[in-house]
């Protein structure tokens, strides 16, 4: 999850909002002379740069197949017209679009859902079932969400977010199939980050769609050594033995490849799922660490730097490079958060 509902403490999430808009607005000066950031990454597969917060940061993937075409995650509301731009740029029309597939709600992987639905007559939206209400009723997720940033920061990252009829919305139940064209692709309930996600597999490509379930990975972190990737423990319903088990059936599919909302395709899938487990079980010893601490969230991200920077170093990073501590920097406050969350629950 990246800064997507009021799911944090409210003075991490408010010490991110300036950082947010002085992106926001760079990307807006970029985008009226670039053309839109659509790349191809597998076979019938397109990575879409919804530029959300910064350029390759927060992706939407359109999936074609034949005459038929599906997005698994949308970005937000001003994704919407580069999203249609990947459709029309694969020859295909509106209406050859079947699916908006959603790993889960969180505004940076379902905000643009309600204006997208609309520009696409036939297609149906997939969903947990869990995460259905707040579809077809967006209102505790606006509510929220401008309880944290305030009004005009909310106004400018994701807009208007409309109900969407509760005829277009179908829930998917764990181990449920839907074909496209000639794809068959399997929905997995895979709690740990939220209890509503959900990962799309397709099995005989070898490949799966696994929102923030396998962690974020950045290309910018690529390099011989292949990707770097952290996990998500983000507020509010990070759960660690819920988040191992799920880690573990993306991997018992055994993929050649996944495809993260952050940031899109990455291969050495064993590798990077070992990674992710020795991260969570450190995590979690950290957060345990500081259940005591004065500032609990201040001190758990300070340890969580600490071991990245240990990790950044392995991997052929500076961790004192100024790019990289950007680049993790919300990343690791929204770990720490979401680490006091779990702390909070495991003491009521």
């Amino acid at each position: 999850m990246k800064f997507s509902v009021a799911w944090g403490s409210q003075g991490s999430k408010r010490r991110l909002a300036p950082r947010i808009m002085a992106s926001m607005a760079n990307i807006e000066q970029r985008t009226a002379s670039q053309d839109p950031r659509i790349s191809r990454v597998a076979e019938g597969i397109f990575a879409i740069d919804t530029e959300y917060v910064r350029p390759q940061q927060d992706a939407s993937h359109l999936m074609v197949d034949g005459r038929e075409a599906a997005f698994i995650d949308t970005g937000v509301n001003r994704s919407v017209p580069t999203l249609l731009a990947a459709v029309a740029a694969q020859g295909l029309a509106p209406e050859d679009v079947r699916y908006i597939l959603l790993t889960h709600v969180h505004l940076d992987h379902a905000g643009g859902a309600s204006q997208l639905v609309r520009r696409l007559p036939r297609a149906k939206v997939l969903v947990h079932p869990r995460g259905a209400a707040h579809l077809t009723d967006p209102s505790k997720l606006i509510a929220g969400t401008r309880a944290v940033y305030g009004d005009a920061t909310y106004e400018r990252m994701y807009g208007e977010i409309l109900p969407i009829p509760a005829a277009r919305v179908e829930c998917v139940q764990d181990g449920e199939t839907r074909e496209l064209g000639a794809r068959r692709l399997e929905f997995l309930h895979t709690p740990g980050h939220a209890l509503h996600h959900v990962c799309i597999a397709d099995r005989a490509a070898g490949l799966a769609f696994t929102g923030d379930i396998f962690g974020v990975s950045y290309r910018e972190l690529d390099n011989a050594n292949g990707p770097f990737v952290m996990p998500t423990t983000t507020p509010t319903q990070f759960d660690p033995q819920q988040m191992h088990a799920s880690v573990d059936r993306v991997l018992a599919l055994r993929p050649t490849q996944v495809f993260l909302t952050h940031y899109s395709r990455v291969e050495q899938v064993s590798r990077l799922g070992a990674d992710l487990h020795a991260d969570i079980d450190l995590y979690v010893d950290i957060a345990r660490a500081h259940a005591a601490a004065g500032d609990r969230e201040r001190a758990i991200a300070a340890d969580i730097w600490s071991e990245l920077g240990a990790r950044l170093r392995r991997h052929g990073h500076d961790p004192d490079d100024a790019a990289v501590r950007e680049l993790l920097d919300a990343d690791v406050r929204l770990n720490a958060a979401g680490l006091v969350a779990w702390l909070s629950r495991q003491a009521a």
